[in-house]
């Protein structure tokens, strides 16, 4: 058993007087949270005997289960060795591993809180694992705690509540949390901003909508839930038309909302406007950019075909992670700069970060839009014998590309049956493609049929079947496959472009469009 640092509570007065005479651990009062290095902190009041007492060792215990130093592995070691954890102590590791990767961790602290600690939980305790159960998915399991709340009385405590609704609302339970957010006499911005979530999250938009246009009084979460909705959902003009209100109302735009902006102007092509979001980040952000801003920032100038912008952001940032890497590569591939994919890929393995799927993806796409089957050959074998990644459908996706582009129809065709996951409709859609540029009449109806039995509803095989039929001379077979299609309900196709920094919408054979 690990020793105790935590049994003795020496007077306060002591502690105080022993601060206040020494400069460093006046930190411990004011600046703790700016602290670096928590560990070197606690070695100093083990020294110095302050680990002993319950009030020191609880702040060195929040810094590094909630501090911006976060160190839960050792935060939990730490936990381990107070003797008599107060109900401040409980709330701290629980509250740490609940934002955690691993929020399952917050549950058993909880279970093993109520089962073996004579420390009771209170309504400070409950929305941490609630907010695990969220995490996990698991609101099924969050209703009993739910029930628990109901016979403590505590349901009426607004964090205790507004945690509940989140947890139903996030995991699909619209039906519990409308319920509870229905009983609520004067439902404060975070229980709006959770529904407001949900049924965004769910896909229904015009609900999400309608309670977002209801909230008395909105923060800026209550945007950035709406525009991220409107994203979530394909609604990528209504997206970038909520982000623009928010200017006009001069609401200061967090990074998620940032982030979800610029996925609406990477889906829409919207070059001059996802520039104009650029400026914006610059001209209001003073702190190094988070990382996932600057992915976000690369991926709007590579799916906008502004690969010079997106070199400049990626090579000027002072921070890059994985998936910085990976957006500039999958750019890079999917706008022709091949060589310069591969390039990239050799600083990445000599860089601190080790290459994921990801990262393969924009290799296997590169080789397949430069039709260089060996290297495709190449990368598959070292992501699984050098780096240990299992393929997913995505890479075995780039595979049966590359061998069609190739016109290794059969190889293709073999591929597909050694893959050890079920082939989806993309493969089967490939194949047929390459099957009806390169006029192989046997392989296609192979995967014209496989093709049909993935999506029923995906006019896309007739299609192609037609097209390979006409190109070998079968013209009345062509005609039998479009035949197929006049009982099948197909979407009209749709055009997006850009004019003066707006947006426009076109559908094939509409004409509402007032240009």
């Amino acid at each position: 058993m690990p020793p105790c640092f935590c049994s003795y509570n020496p007077p306060s007065t002591s502690i105080s007087k022993f601060i206040s005479n020494q400069p460093f651990h006046s930190t411990l009062e004011t600046d703790f949270h700016k602290i670096k290095n928590p560990r070197k902190l606690h070695a100093l009041l083990i020294k110095t005997g302050l680990t002993r007492d319950t009030v020191a060792v609880n702040r060195v215990l929040a810094l590094c289960a909630t501090g911006p130093a976060r160190d839960l592995h050792y935060a939990l070691s730490i936990f381990h060795r107070i003797q008599k954890p107060n109900l401040f102590t409980w709330n701290t590791i629980i509250r740490g591993f609940c934002q955690s990767s691993d929020p399952r961790v917050a549950i058993l602290l909880f279970i093993q809180m109520l089962a073996g600690s004579t420390v009771r939980p209170e309504n400070l305790t409950y929305p941490s694992v609630f907010k695990a159960y969220t995490q996990l998915g698991l609101a099924k399991d969050g209703a009993q705690l739910h029930g628990r709340i109901i016979k403590l009385g505590l349901e009426l405590d607004s964090f205790v509540r507004n945690s509940i609704i989140h947890m139903y609302a996030s995991c699909g339970l619209l039906g519990k949390a409308r319920k509870l957010f229905d009983e609520m006499r004067d439902s404060d911005v975070i229980a709006w901003n959770s529904m407001v979530m949900g049924y965004a999250k769910r896909g229904n938009v015009e609900e999400s909508w309608r309670l977002f246009s209801e909230i008395p009084f909105r923060n800026e979460v209550s945007w950035s839930t709406m525009i991220s909705g409107f994203v979530r959902n394909g609604r990528w003009i209504e997206a970038l038309d909520l982000f623009h209100e928010m200017q006009e109302r001069e609401i200061r735009a967090s990074e998620f909302t940032l982030v979800s902006a610029l996925n609406a102007c990477a889906k829409l092509g919207a070059l001059e406007q996802g520039k104009w979001i650029h400026e914006y980040i610059k001209r209001n952000e003073n702190n190094e950019l988070n990382v996932i801003v600057v992915t976000a920032i690369i991926d709007m100038y590579c799916k906008c075909g502004d690969i010079e912008n997106a070199l400049q952001v990626f090579e000027t940032s002072p921070r890059k992670g994985l998936s910085c890497w990976n957006s500039m590569m999958i750019g890079l591939a999917t706008n022709g700069f091949v060589e310069e994919v591969f390039e990239l890929f050799s600083k990445l393995e000599s860089s601190n970060h080790r290459p994921d799927s990801v990262s393969f993806i924009g290799l296997l796409t590169a080789s397949n839009h430069s039709v260089q089957v060996d290297k495709a050959r190449m990368y598959l074998r070292m992501m699984k014998e050098t780096y240990g990644i299992e393929p997913r459908i995505e890479h075995y996706g780039c595979m049966v590309d590359v061998f069609g582009r190739a016109g290794l129809i059969e190889e293709a065709a073999e591929f597909i049956k050694s893959m050890p996951i079920s082939p989806d409709a993309v493969i089967w859609g490939s194949l047929l493609s390459a099957c009806s540029y390169h006029q192989n009449i046997d392989v296609a109806k192979w995967a014209s049929q496989n093709l049909i039995l993935s999506d029923p509803n995906d006019t896309s095989a007739h299609v192609l079947m037609s097209n390979v039929y006409a190109a070998s001379g079968d013209f009345k077979k062509a005609v039998d496959e479009r035949m197929k299609m006049k009982k099948m309900e197909k979407q009209p196709g749709c055009s997006l472009i850009e004019v003066n920094g707006e947006t426009h919408e076109f559908l094939a054979g509409g004409n509402w469009h007032s240009q």
